[in-house]
C-alpha cells in the first residue's frame, strides 16, 4: 500500500465499504456504513498488508480516512 488509492481499494475490498476519493476527508461517522468495528478490522487488515505493527493511538486519534492513511504511512 503506497497511495491513498491503494488504501481506499483495501477499505472497499476488505471492509465492503465502497468509499470514493472525495470521501476521505469526511468525518468517519459520515462515511456510509462506517462503524467502530470497521476501525479495528481495518487496523488488523493494514497490519497484514504492510507486514508491520501500526500504532493504535495514532489510528484512534484519526477523525477521517485520510488521517488513518497518513498515520499508517507515516510509521
Amino acid at each position: 500500500m503506497t497511495t491513498i488509492d491503494d488504501f481506499l481499494a483495501i477499505v472497499s475490498a476488505e471492509l465492503g465499504l465502497p468509499v470514493r476519493h472525495e470521501q476521505v476527508d469526511l468525518p468517519l461517522d459520515s462515511v456510509p456504513g462506517w462503524d467502530s468495528i470497521h476501525l479495528l478490522s481495518l487496523l488488523t487488515i493494514l497490519e497484514r498488508e504492510t507486514g508491520r505493527q501500526i500504532a493504535l493511538p495514532a489510528v484512534l486519534q484519526a477523525t477521517n480516512l485520510d488521517e488513518i492513511y497518513r498515520a499508517v504511512v507515516a510509521e
